[in-house]
């Protein structure tokens, strides 16, 4: 089995686009929980309209609210730090709001990411890379 790595640290995602840390950045919750208790943090970019999470170290094995399968095997490190991933892309803070409307309480169940992944698709702003996968 294969260990898929969930995205790149905090530092390589600044340095690949100098627009992030410029940017006004927007933080929509840090405890969005997924059915396995994993914790992610949900951030807008205002300059690239990027919507991205942070998720911390999953388990050995897990599916995120994304579709994505992670397994960890003892041949390579496991994942020790917070990731990052892009997961939407909205053009303007009014588009945002729209968007999320409801996310407090979203984020407040026990697997609102799950709330998430749904919404960003039936409002058609998912990622490309992850917008087929199932939830």
């Amino acid at each position: 089995m294969e260990h898929y790595s969930f995205g790149v640290d905090i530092g390589q995602f600044y340095d690949a686009d100098d627009r992030r840390r410029q940017s006004v950045e927007i933080e929509l919750g840090t405890e969005w929980r997924d059915a396995q208790s994993v914790r992610y943090e949900l951030n807008w970019i205002e300059d690239t309209g990027e919507l991205y999470v942070m998720v911390e170290p999953p388990p050995p094995v897990w599916e995120d609210p994304f579709g994505d399968i992670y397994v960890q095997t003892n041949e390579k490190a496991p994942i020790t730090g917070m990731t990052v991933r892009v997961i939407a892309h909205m053009d303007s803070h009014d588009r945002l709001e729209q968007v999320l409307e409801g996310w407090q309480a979203a984020m407040a169940e026990s697997d609102g990411i799950h709330w998430l992944a749904d919404r960003l698709k039936a409002q058609g702003v998912a990622d490309p890379s992850w917008a087929g996968g199932s939830t």
